[in-house]
């Protein structure tokens, strides 16, 4: 009875999230995803691109390597971001920070998609417990947010450029603010990454050997399968169906999908934690199961935590206060460098 309540939430809460939303064109815009790159038509000449940029060590490198334009003020954090785009707002980088007095551990998070607050409640309680806590706005979001649009539609949506573009753009900034951190004198790097920023923390981790702790909620591996299948993408799978089919919507966004670094998050210096809803809809479990087999047959040995619950409902008590002790515990435990020592 209860669990039946807890889906009927769930639904509801979706319900709501698609208020006001409308479909938009499927798009191609080669030019925004690859730097460089010439304007195309062809699916399968943007997938061939993906598929280089997979390989492509450098496709998450900083762009820049300058400490310049970093304010800092009342709490808060700006800089620019290394990466241009058409709406100004979304330039410029916003982070908030809540500071615990000591520089032994920050832990960087990326909220989830459409987020239109930051967390405070966690912010404090971490920050609390001797842990720095960084809240990036990621792109298209809060302070970035585009003029007159309530839902950040430009940095998930069928326009497949762009949303390549975007989380680039995310992984980017989050790394910039993470090599700002160490300068700051941070000593251990963690990442936070819910839902969509689940994704983002994961390539964080994954291309930057500064961060030794990363804690995934509600995550997968193939954003691609992620939006074909979840409750909370249903209108942009209605733009995408008729134009491309899911196993180039797959090659397409090859660069997003995290199964593709599991040797990288594998790396034995680095730690995962990972909290998944048994009942969800939005990341299915099918999804998660198949990432989590894949960093164990990596040689990742990731912390588990599986709720009994949905994706929305996780945010509500008792699972978030388990989700969130399950994460103390894994941000207090040694590092794998210093059990080794």
């Amino acid at each position: 009875m209860y669990h039946s309540w807890l889906d009927r939430w769930d639904e509801r809460r979706a319900l709501r999230g698609e208020e006001g939303k409308k479909p938009t064109d499927f798009v191609l815009d080669t030019e925004r995803a690859f730097p460089g790159a010439k304007k195309m038509t062809s699916i399968e000449d943007f997938c061939a691109l993906a598929d280089q940029a997979v390989v492509d060590p450098a496709f998450f490198d900083e762009l820049s390597v300058s400490d310049q334009g970093f304010e800092k003020l009342d709490g808060g954090l700006k800089f620019p971001s290394d990466i241009s785009t058409d709406i100004e707002q979304n330039n410029v980088v916003s982070a908030k920070i809540t500071e615990s007095g000591a520089f032994d551990q920050a832990m960087v998070i990326f909220h989830h998609w459409n987020a239109s607050a930051r967390n405070r409640q966690i912010a404090n309680f971490f920050s609390q417990r001797g842990i720095t806590v960084v809240e990036i706005a990621m792109p298209y979001h809060l302070e970035r947010s585009r003029p007159g649009s309530v839902h950040a539609d430009y940095m998930l949506s069928p326009n497949l450029g762009r949303t390549i573009q975007s989380v680039r753009q995310a992984v980017l900034d989050g790394r910039k603010l993470i090599r700002w951190l160490k300068s700051e004198g941070y000593r251990e790097i963690a990442v936070l990454g819910m839902s969509l920023g689940s994704w983002v923390a994961g390539l964080v981790a994954a291309h930057d050997s500064a961060v030794s702790k990363a804690s995934l909620f509600l995550t997968a591996g193939s954003l691609a399968d992620m939006v074909w299948t979840g409750r909370a993408t249903r209108l942009i799978r209605d733009s995408l169906e008729p134009e491309i089919e899911l196993t180039d919507l797959r090659r397409a966004w090859g660069p997003l999908n995290l199964e593709n670094y599991e040797l990288c998050l594998a790396r034995p210096d680095l730690d995962l934690h990972v909290v998944l809803a048994k009942r969800d809809k939005v990341v299915l479990p099918e999804l998660s199961e198949r990432f989590i087999r894949r960093l164990k047959n990596a040689g990742a040995r990731p912390s588990i935590l599986e709720l009994n619950c949905g994706h929305y409902s996780l945010a509500m008590p008792p699972y978030i206060l388990w989700a969130g002790l399950s994460l103390k515990r894994f941000l207090s435990c040694a590092d794998k460098s210093a059990r080794r020592a």
